[in-house]
């Protein structure tokens, strides 16, 4: 499947799939090995509250999109933070922060807008490193805090995280985090912990295009 047709993908369910294997590793005894790709602390915290439950979870930090070394520092500190919380039921493991991953993977998209295609290759540039950690480590499934934002399509995800699996060899863990008042439950966490929220998702195309709609709804108020 090509990335434009990745992008037209709709549907959903992939929270009853999380669901429904949650339930069969109930019954079965069994707390498998997760790592979770987690973009930032905010976004993982309700997604820890409820994998920790059925899972030893790993949270795994790869996020070579982030342009500014101070922001990307920022980030990772609240994810130390946010762990230690979880006092020995979660790890972290940080991947390689080389801002030129992300750009040689983006190359030539750089003028797409937010959720198009440059964002097709950067999903897929994390999704296919953290199962590639998974499997070279050892964990049972792998999964990302992506889909619990409402922004992003967790088709797109779900897609691109399976085929991290057929790639690499490790299980993927379909998910949609953002269902039941998921994303509302990460606001919750946030202000409960005092988590740093930021309001863009980490590369420079996306600060900019947030800039520029600050600006002009900035404009917008002054008429």
């Amino acid at each position: 499947m090509s990335d434009e047709e990745l992008l037209k993908l709709r549907g959903g369910g992939f929270f009853e799939e999380l669901e429904k294997k949650t339930k069969e590793l109930q019954k079965e005894g069994k707390r498998p090995k997760l790592l979770l790709h987690s973009c930032c602390a905010p976004c993982s915290s309700a997604c820890l509250e409820y994998l920790v439950k059925n899972f030893n979870v790993t949270a795994f930090y790869y996020n070579p999109n982030i342009s500014i070394k101070e922001e990307y520092d920022k980030r990772v500190s609240e994810m130390k933070r946010l762990v230690n919380i979880y006092d020995g039921d979660v790890s972290l493991a940080e991947g390689r922060y080389d801002i030129r991953d992300f750009l040689d993977a983006v190359k030539g998209l750089e003028k797409e807008p937010e959720g198009g295609l440059r964002c097709v290759k950067c999903f897929r540039l994390r999704l296919y490193e953290t199962a590639r950690v998974a499997a070279e480590n050892g964990f049972d499934y792998f999964t990302t805090t992506l889909t619990i934002s409402p922004l992003k399509n967790a088709a797109v995800l779900n897609a691109l995280g399976r085929e991290a699996s057929e790639k690499f060899g490790s299980e993927f863990l379909p998910s949609d985090f953002k269902k039941r008042g998921g994303y509302q439950r990460s606001i919750e966490l946030s202000k409960e912990y005092g988590l740093y929220r930021q309001d863009y998702c980490g590369c420079a195309f996306s600060k900019a295009e947030r800039e520029a709609f600050k600006k002009k709804k900035a404009e917008e108020n002054c008429k």
